[in-house]
């Protein structure tokens, strides 16, 4: 039978560790600090639209207290800051019968960016990559919220970097129906295309972040400047990337949010970072990716350069999310890009 170690068990990880756990499956969520110590006393809150759920699954600290057997699947769900870490602790860690994990056992990077499947296949044999659509908030010690209906995700899953085997069709092959969360096989090609699409989306979780709710026309104009620079850049590199009104499509109907009762939907992934005070932000392997790239091909990236540096002066900060006002960050972005600036 196979068991499903979630590494990382905050909003994404915890949402999909009580999906699998509520519709039959062996789920050992990784956890730390105050939300480890919750988790082993009281389980997992899962709250969704209609329904709160309370998730008695297994959790513990780290690879040294799991005996990995050779039908376990690990899915990676810590931001990709930590993720080499993470990967350094699990791939030596060894597997009943012999071999360690990273010889062994399927590694499923379910996080944002285009960098976590490089950095695990360097630890570990067996990668696959998956594309997260989940909107998902982390509560409090113990508790997560999934707003969506009536799936509360879609993950796209495909084996890094080619090629398909037994393990995409058995654990993409679960379908909606028990889990709720809609996995889809598809080609590692296609994973890529998503990934990447998702990249340029999540460009603006640093704006959220500095600024607080994208709900003005300033906010509005900088999310759509940092997307249309990533975009360019790609286009300059020459990665493809999946279109805007595909993946639209592809949520229509299956992921629609609808907030719970009591439950204030939070922001994306780096604005809860900031709520948290984890001191670190994901923003260079989302924005940095763009400027990496666009250092790479002679592209000037001011936008998501000043994104990047300011997200990032942020969390070191442990600022909280909207400290700057969208015409202060408009204006260092302006600045950025004048010829008169030293870059």
């Amino acid at each position: 039978m196979v068991r499903y170690i979630i590494i990382g068990a905050g909003a994404v990880g915890g949402t999909v560790g009580a999906r699998l756990h509520l519709a039959g499956h062996d789920v050992v969520l990784v956890a730390r600090g105050a939300h480890y110590e919750a988790l082993r006393d009281s389980g997992l809150r899962f709250t969704e639209p209609e329904s709160v759920h309370e998730v008695p699954v297994s959790v513990v600290t780290g690879p040294e207290d799991v005996e990995l057997g050779p039908d376990d699947v690990l899915v990676l769900a810590v931001k990709t800051q930590d993720g080499a870490a993470a990967l350094d602790a699990w791939a030596p860690r060894p597997v009943t019968g012999g071999g360690t994990a990273g010889e062994r056992l399927p590694l499923l990077c379910a996080q944002n960016g285009v960098e976590n499947e490089r950095l695990a296949l360097r630890r570990f044999r067996r990668v696959y990559g998956v594309c997260v659509w989940l909107p998902s908030t982390y509560l409090e010690p113990g508790a997560v919220a999934a707003p969506c209906a009536p799936y509360t995700g879609i993950l796209s899953l495909g084996r890094y970097p080619s090629g398909a085997d037994d393990t995409i069709r058995r654990v993409g092959g679960r379908g909606p129906e028990g889990v709720r969360v809609s996995s889809r096989p598809v080609v590692p090609d296609l994973v890529t295309l998503e990934k990447y699409a998702k990249l340029i989306n999540t460009l603006v979780n640093a704006v959220e972040a500095i600024c607080g709710p994208l709900n003005g026309d300033e906010a509005q104009a900088l999310a759509a400047r940092a997307k249309a620079e990533g975009i360019a850049v790609l286009d300059a590199a020459g990665i493809a990337h999946a279109d805007a009104d595909e993946q639209t499509a592809l949520r229509s109907g299956k992921v629609e949010i609808r907030p719970p009762d009591g439950v204030e939907r939070g922001g994306g992934s780096s604005w809860q970072s900031l709520t948290r005070g984890t001191g670190t932000i994901e923003t260079d392997y989302l924005n940095g990716e763009i400027v990496l790239l666009g250092r790479e091909h002679g592209i000037p990236t001011p936008v998501n350069e000043t994104l990047g540096r300011i997200a990032g002066d942020c969390a070191r900060e442990r600022r909280a999310p909207g400290s700057m006002t969208p015409g202060r960050l408009t204006a260092l972005i302006d600045a950025a890009g004048s010829p008169s600036t030293p870059r």
